[in-house]
């Protein structure tokens, strides 16, 4: 492939948030989903691919996980396996399966695990996840859905036969070289994960730091706040001031921005009920029901009238799948998929995209024809700005449904809107 990385995650707005911290840094990176790849052109850069698993089984995710080190991992490309920074998904089955991979390839099958990401309030205590200071456990996004019976990460390792060994803040905080000489005696027994606490972004600096002398083949694990930390680490923290990264790069198109919240996160209910009620959104509330009856051929065609009259005006509209307290998870699939054949026929009167939840992304994008993402910049933690490849060529945020604060949206959408307003950069 010659990329520097292969960024292997279970979503894709996974998939994005690791992939732009590389972008954010000059490094040309690209999101890539099903059998969409870009073409070994000779150009060095980062694969950040969506496996899509994050709905599947244990066996089933660590089965895509195999297949796709096979297809895509180089054999001299670092390997970051992406994990949900909550612990959704099948985190360890398919760390299990990365390490299989590596150790088929010759390695020793160790690997470094550091999923805080404290730009966006998580972090690792005594091998524990936390969510703004707080057991992962008391979290919203826990108590609707999880895979592990707690948040102790050497548990959930060994949930799938994975050793773990916590190194506590004291390790990795301290002097000298002593936390890479404690890594590079893990690595030498081989078959263990370090599972590294971190409270702030500068305990990631140390962990990526410690990294850098271990072997090539070692498993990198976490979220966006240790792609980042590898990413100033391996291609420096500053960046050309006069390159204008933003929508404007990605063209400028007229109409106005679509908005489409999937998430169950309040967090991102609260954003889209906050710009709708600043103005900023036309608010458009989709019905399941709506959505689930292929009969209703009346119903979907008034929604797609509304929404084209919103953005070709140049005016942005806020679509929400309106759900109650007590969501059936099992439909979102259906949902997702539902929505974005509705919506196909809206796209050509949108300026730009912005869609929050990773399934509700990946859904939109495959049914608009688009097979990639060139990364971009990002706007807020989380919140990744790029240019979708394939049929269309459309300026796209994509976030995560929990990431962000109840401002998020309305300043993503500001951030879309003034090269709308004033015109491309000369």
């Amino acid at each position: 492939m010659g990329v520097d990385w292969l960024v292997l995650a279970d979503d894709l707005t996974g998939a994005a948030d690791c992939g732009i911290a590389f972008a954010r840094r000059g490094v040309r990176s690209v999101v890539a989903w099903g059998d969409h790849a870009p073409a070994a052109d000779g150009r060095r850069g980062v694969l950040s691919y969506d496996v899509g698993s994050r709905g599947l089984s244990a066996d089933h995710a660590a089965e895509r996980h195999r297949g796709q080190i096979d297809r895509l991992l180089g054999a001299s490309t670092p390997l970051f396996k992406k994990i949900d920074s909550t612990l959704r998904g099948q985190p360890a089955a398919e760390v299990a399966a990365c390490l299989a991979g590596l150790r088929a390839r010759g390695g020793r099958g160790f690997g470094v695990l550091a999923p805080a990401f404290p730009a966006t309030g998580r972090t690792v205590i005594d091998g524990r996840l936390r969510v703004a200071g707080r057991p992962l456990e008391e979290a919203e996004v826990w108590r609707r859905d999880h895979s592990y019976a707690s948040a102790d990460l050497v548990a959930v390792l060994a949930s799938a036969g994975v050793v773990g060994e916590v190194l506590p803040l004291a390790t990795v905080r301290s002097e000298g070289d002593a936390l890479r000489r404690t890594l590079a005696s893990l690595a030498t027994r081989g078959d263990v994960v370090a599972v590294c606490d971190a409270e702030v972004q500068d305990d990631l600096a140390r962990v990526a730091a410690a990294c850098a002398s271990l072997p090539t083949a070692t498993l990198h694990v976490g979220s966006a706040g240790l792609a980042h930390a590898l990413a100033d680490l391996t291609c420096g923290t500053e960046r050309d001031p006069s390159r204008d990264v933003g929508p404007r790069e990605a063209g400028v198109r007229h109409g106005g921005t679509l908005l489409v919240v999937g998430t169950l996160a309040a967090v991102s209910r609260r954003a889209a009920r906050r710009t709708v009620d600043a103005g900023h959104a036309r608010h458009v509330p989709v019905a399941p029901a709506l959505l689930l009856n292929d009969a209703d051929a009346a119903g979907r065609a008034a929604l797609v009238d509304v929404l084209s009259r919103i953005l070709s005006s140049g005016n942005d509209a806020m679509v929400e799948v309106a759900v109650d307290d007590s969501p059936d998870l099992s439909i979102g699939p259906r949902l997702a998929t539902a929505l974005a054949d509705v919506l196909f026929p809206v796209l050509s009167q949108a300026g730009a995209l912005v869609a929050t939840g990773g399934e509700t992304a990946a859904a939109l994008l495959t049914r608009f024809g688009v097979t990639g993402i060139r990364l971009l910049d990002e706007i807020e933690p989380g919140a990744c700005l790029g240019l979708t490849l394939g049929a269309v060529s459309l300026p796209v945020v994509t976030k995560a449904g929990a990431f962000g604060d109840e401002g998020s949206l309305t300043r993503i959408a500001e951030h879309l809107r003034n090269p709308r307003q004033n015109g491309p950069t000369p």
